[in-house]
Parts: C-alpha cells; sequence; structure tokens
C-alpha cells in the first residue's frame, strides 16, 4: 500500500543508501558518498535504536544535536528482562512456561502473560514493564490475580503441609512452576498467620532484574528528540524551518499492540500534511 502510494505521488526511493552528511544552507543538502539532494525540507524518519541487525543507528539523534535540539536520553524498552545468576539457576529451567499475572512497577501495573525464558523473563506483561522499570529496582509480580490461593487451606480441618498448598496453587498457576515457586517459598510453618504471610507473597512477589536484553531485543527506544522542540501539529522544528522529525526518533514511546505503529503512521501524516 505505501509503495503504491509513493509511486502515486512520484517519490523516487534509494535503497542502500547511506547519508554521510545533512547541512543547510540556502536550502537543505543531503550528502551520500558523492551524491548531494537538495531540498527545502528534510523529514527524519530514521528509528531508534532498537534491533540494530535491521539497520538502526542514532543518526536521528545526531542531525537532532546537529541543528540544537534537546535529546532525552535513550533507553530499551519494550524488553525482555534478564535474571541474576542465582535467580536464574532458580527459574530459567522452566523456559517456555507462561502465566497470566499483573506486573507492577512504581505506578505502573500491567496483567498480561509472563513467559520465563532461558535468561529472564518475557511476555506481554514483561515488555510492559520493562519500559518503566529502573535498574536496580525490583518488579513485583501478583502470581494470582484477584484469587485467595490460600483460603482454602485456612478452612478447618483442612490439610496444611507442602502438598497442599501446591495443589491449591496449581489451580492458579502452571504446575511446575506452582511447585518450584512454593519450594522456594515454603513457610516455616502452616499457621493461619504463616499462610497470609504466604498468601502476600504470592501477590508481591519482589524479583529484581539485572537488566533488560538491550536493544537488540527490544521492540522500541524510550527517549529521543524532545517533542517540546517541535510543532505539534506538523512536527517541524521550532529552531529550524523546515526539519522535522517523526516517528521513533522522538521521545514517545507506546504499549504494545499497534500503538508504536500508530505513532509512525501519525506523525509522518502530520508532517507530509505541511509540506
Amino acid at each position: 500500500m505505501l509503495e503504491c502510494e509513493c509511486r502515486a505521488a512520484g517519490v523516487r526511493l534509494f535503497l542502500n543508501t547511506a547519508i554521510d552528511e545533512v547541512r543547510r544552507g540556502t536550502c537543505f543538502v543531503v550528502r551520500a558518498g558523492k551524491t548531494e539532494f537538495h531540498a527545502p525540507a528534510v523529514v527524519v524518519a530514521t528509528g531508534g535504536l532498537s534491533i540494530p541487525k535491521m539497520g538502526a543507528t542514532g543518526f536521528g539523534y545526531e542531525v537532532a544535536r546537529q541543528f540544537g535540539l534537546a535529546i532525552h536520553p535513550t533507553r530499551p524498552a519494550l524488553a525482555p528482562l534478564v535474571l541474576g545468576a542465582e535467580d536464574r539457576e532458580r527459574y530459567c529451567d522452566l523456559a517456555g512456561i507462561a502465566a497470566d499475572v499483573v506486573a507492577c512497577f512504581g505506578k505502573q501495573r500491567f496483567r498480561e502473560r509472563m513467559l520465563f525464558t532461558h535468561r529472564g523473563l518475557s511476555g506481554p506483561a514483561i515488555l510492559q514493564i520493562s519500559s518503566y522499570w529502573n535498574k536496580p529496582q525490583p518488579v513485583l509480580i501478583d502470581l494470582a490475580p484477584e484469587r485467595n490461593v490460600t483460603a482454602a487451606l485456612r478452612e478447618p480441618n483442612s490439610s496444611r503441609d507442602l502438598s497442599a498448598a501446591k495443589e491449591a496453587f496449581r489451580a492458579v498457576l502452571p504446575n511446575r512452576l506452582a511447585d518450584r515457586w512454593l519450594e522456594l517459598h515454603v513457610p516455616a510453618n502452616w499457621t493461619n498467620a504463616a499462610l497470609e504471610a504466604l498468601e502476600h507473597q504470592a501477590h508481591q512477589w519482589a524479583i529484581t532484574p539485572v537488566d533488560t536484553e538491550g536493544y537488540d531485543k527490544a521492540e522500541v527506544t524510550a527517549g529521543g528528540v524532545d517533542t517540546d522542540e517541535l510543532s505539534a501539529k506538523t512536527m517541524e522544528s521550532r529552531k529550524v524551518r523546515g526539519l522535522f522529525f517523526i516517528g521513533e526518533v522522538l521521545d514517545v514511546t507506546g504499549h504494545l499492540g499497534g500503538f508504536n505503529f500508530q505513532w509512525a503512521w501519525a506523525s509522518g501524516a502530520c508532517a507530509g500534511w505541511a509540506l
């Protein structure tokens, strides 16, 4: 569809063309090797730093700095979290197991699936919370959202031991995850107070990542060109007439579900209409 629209508008595409320099005199000059392109306007749509194997670079930020625009520090976002060696030993043989959880950091909460990987945690809930997580603080995981897992164990004449607890947790978690988590968090005794503490821990499981998987696995880049530097209607620089920035190169990061694509198309449309 985009190629058809470009052909209809007379757009020329230059593939495998590395841009060496952008400068501005009476008009903009974009140099690519021995070739120079001259235009009254330049739209920077270079993306962020995420997934460098697809060609991502920081060139858009270099152009912004060159023309004096402010840039918010960049970091990987919507990225899997990496656990430390001790926690990898405890949990990463569960790779492939997923559970419906609530992942929390600060005031941010996401109820989605969490997936164990060979290096840590992933899945939609973890990718979402990674955009807000600050190293080296813990992420809180509610393993049983809106469920009281230990309620049956506190009933009169109920069984109170590790076997009964595993049965209760298996009702809300995959069997291997339920067993492993309880073996690592088994209470010292099975009193009502101890079961209440176990219940609380299941809803406030604190796990401390050591890092994200970085730009190689991040779906987007957080940070970028300060949106206050641009017109909200056109995406044109307030400082340099004819210079536009759109998409991921800007300090705009959406949630999973197509929001980052929507921002790319919407900001591009604003710039296009202005031109």
